[in-house]
Order: structure tokens, then sequence, then C-alpha cells
């Protein structure tokens, strides 16, 4: 956990917005993650201060995290999606299957979006990949979106990342 200390108890969090769907039939299509991001981000932008640009923000956000899950590949299950509010945080968690040869990828990437060197590692992975990794999506949300980025596994097997996106004080 980062910092659980400066989180925000559970029940602070009030759900906004939750969507589920087959695996199989989100994997269809590369073209949903940009759909989902853009639909859910209309949804829950309309009463911040700036709806335009929070919207844009929290859709890129998105769009990142489904492309995450899109790239796991796991067609069995179901991907869900649930986005809750707290003041200036927006906290997605992101439920899908995870093949259990990808648990410890996920624990690594989301234990390096904490770590001293993440900036380093984020320069290097966007200088060098020609599409970004998963884990270089994890990290840009981690710097770009000082977002904080935990993982759940207590569902296999299914994972749930669990971003929280602090888009109401991002200045960019």
């Amino acid at each position: 956990m980062h910092g659980a200390e400066n989180q925000p108890t559970e029940a602070a969090f009030e759900p906004l917005l939750h969507f589920e769907m087959e695996m199989g039939a989100f994997l269809s299509d590369w073209n949903h993650c940009d759909q989902l991001s853009t639909f859910m981000a209309r949804m829950i932008s309309h009463n911040r201060t700036d709806p335009i640009r929070h919207s844009n923000f929290f859709s890129s956000a998105l769009n990142e995290l489904l492309e995450v899950s899109f790239r796991s590949g796991s067609p069995d299950g179901r991907i869900g999606c649930a986005v809750y509010r707290w003041g200036p945080t927006e906290r997605v968690e992101l439920t899908f299957p995870c093949p259990p040869g990808q648990r410890q990828f996920y624990r690594e990437a989301v234990s390096k979006t904490r770590d001293a060197d993440a900036h380093a590692r984020y320069l290097d992975s966007i200088s060098t990949d020609l599409a970004p990794s998963r884990e270089a999506v994890l990290l840009d949300l981690s710097i770009n979106f000082d977002a904080d980025v935990r993982l759940d596994e207590s569902d296999p097997p299914s994972i749930r990342l669990v971003v929280d996106l602090p888009l109401e004080g991002v200045v960019r």
C-alpha cells in the first residue's frame, strides 16, 4: 500500500458508476477501451470545476487502464469497472481475469509505481518502447496523474487494480 495512513476510509468514497461485461465481448474490439472510457468520463465529470478538462483527464487515465486489462488477453470471466468519488479524487476499481502466470507481473508493476526510481523507469520505458507496456501505463498514471495504484488479488482468478486519481488537483 502507498501510505495507507494517508488514504481516506473506504466509506468516504461514494459510488458513481459501475459496468460489467463478458471479457470475451470486451476483447472482441480494441475500440471498447476508448468507447467505455469516453462514456464514463462524460457521465462523472458534469459537476466538476472544469467538466471538459476533467472528462479529458479521466477518459485518458481510464482508457489506459482498460488497455492494460485488454492486453492481459484472458477471454474467460468478466471485466468490471467501478468509479467512486471522495472530494477531488476519483477511485477506479478495475477487475479482470488474470492468468496465474501474470499475477507476479502485476505485483511487480504496481510495486514499481512507488519506487524511488519510478520517474527514471518511466522515462526509459517511453523512450525505448514502440508501444507503451502495461508497466509503463501504470507508471504513467502514477507520475503524470499523481495516481495511487494498488493491487487486490483477493478474488482469484481475477485481480483488481485500484487507482485513486486526484484529477481536480492535477495541473498540466
